[in-house]
């Protein structure tokens, strides 16, 4: 009910945006994820190691920061809206692309090209987002739009779960062609930021841009190192979970899809009510919250043999590293100058991924050559090391609960 409250007293341009900028996260996730649940089948089709096939994770993510900044750059001079469709339909078409790839090397070049339009989107989308809404309510919509990520890995396992077996993983990525409609949605129903209006920093070239992120260069590298701690938190539980669920336990397309769906479940839950709940503790005091909690959860994520203690260990798992998530979007932005807010938190966000990116490398050949090919091990310690980056980079900062952003002159 206060979820519909919420929306109720947004304007019709408001939730417009929101819903738009939202749609544009969860299926640019959506995109990435399908390679996630694939990995297993791409081995077999490439006559490949997991290992390699996880080079092209990291070539997705490490590519993201170009992406970050050529899209943030032109979002600053030609507007959020239609950057942000710009940017959909970049993504959208390497990744139907990757559906016909040959050969595995070719296969990792389109996946990093994909990554450069996958970058741009959460930057754009999150400034459009925010300078459209009041600052009532930030901390829930924060949550809300950060889980956008969720629901495309929701909707990834369930078409896994659902088409894999008749499609195959072809198949799946030119499913992958779906995002294209948010860009008529937006074209259709979504106006321009009315800070960026009010601002007006068309005029903004390359060169200034850097001189502005320059000036700024202590909360610049602070939120680079921050970032990089949570997205080694994400990917750390995520990309490699399916591929242990395969591997380890030899379960079912249809088995680890449903498990997907549960975990997904408890992190779109996590996020908006740590999200929600950081509007009266404070940004930073939620986050480690929700990062400490995750460690207890361990044993019971990594280490359970039956399906339903997996989806239980899952559930808490993604509540608490969403929880922690969920939080991002507002207090990124909110730390962020006026001036740079569509680049500094995006392009931070962005190379925080790009010094996280080999997570998924370093974890398979962790478990190939350390532990006989066997997960747990791997996963409980990435859990422990992270989530106490997390909580100690976090409260290390500061927070601007609140900011203004109404204009980004």
């Amino acid at each position: 009910m206060e979820m519909i409250g919420r929306f109720q007293r947004l304007t019709p341009l408001q939730r417009n945006t929101f819903v738009a900028c939202f749609l544009g996260w969860s299926l640019d996730a959506f995109d990435f994820f399908i390679l996630i649940f694939c990995v297993s089948a791409l081995a077999a089709q490439f006559q490949a190691k997991v290992s390699a096939i996880t080079e092209s994770i990291f070539l997705t993510l490490a590519m993201r920061p170009v992406g970050a900044f050529f899209f943030g750059l032109m979002a600053d001079r030609f507007g959020r809206r239609r950057t942000l469709m710009a940017n959909v339909v970049v993504y959208t078409a390497f990744e139907v692309a990757s559906a016909f790839a040959p050969t595995l090397t070719l296969f990792l070049i389109i996946r990093a090209l994909f990554g450069i339009g996958m970058g741009g989107e959460w930057g754009v989308g999150a400034a459009l987002a925010f300078e459209t809404l009041p600052a009532e309510g930030r901390g829930f919509f924060s949550g809300l739009l950060q889980e956008g990520y969720v629901v495309g890995y929701l909707v990834a396992a369930l078409a896994y779960g659902t088409l894999f077996p008749i499609l195959g993983w072809r198949g799946m990525f030119v499913i992958g062609a779906l995002p294209a409609a948010v860009v008529l949605y937006i074209l259709w129903k979504v106006e321009e930021s009315p800070a960026w209006l009010q601002g007006r920093v068309a005029q903004r070239t390359g060169q200034k841009l850097t001189r502005d992120i320059a000036s700024h260069a202590g909360l610049f590298v602070f939120l680079v190192i921050l970032m990089f701690a949570f997205n080694s938190f994400s990917h750390g539980t995520q990309d490699l979970y399916p591929t242990f669920l395969q591997k380890n336990l030899e379960l079912s397309p249809k088995v680890v899809s449903f498990i997907a769906i549960v975990y997904n479940v408890g992190a779109l839950l996590g996020g908006i009510l740590f999200g929600t709940w950081s509007e009266r503790i404070g940004r930073r005091r939620a986050i480690v919250i929700a990062a400490m909690l995750a460690i207890p959860v361990i044993p019971l994520w990594a280490y359970s043999r039956t399906v339903p203690m997996l989806a239980l260990g899952g559930f808490l798992m993604q509540f608490m590293v969403q929880g922690a998530w969920g939080v991002i979007p507002a207090h990124l932005n909110e730390l962020s100058p006026a001036s740079v807010r569509s680049t500094l938190p995006g392009f931070a966000y962005q190379l925080g991924n790009l010094l996280s990116s080999r997570n998924a490398v370093i974890q398979a050949r962790m478990a190939e050559l350390r532990y006989a090919g066997t997960y747990p091990p791997v996963l409980a310690w990435t859990v422990v090391m992270v989530a106490l980056l997390v909580g100690i980079v976090t409260i290390s900062g500061k927070e601007r609960r609140g900011a203004d952003m109404s204009d980004t002159a």
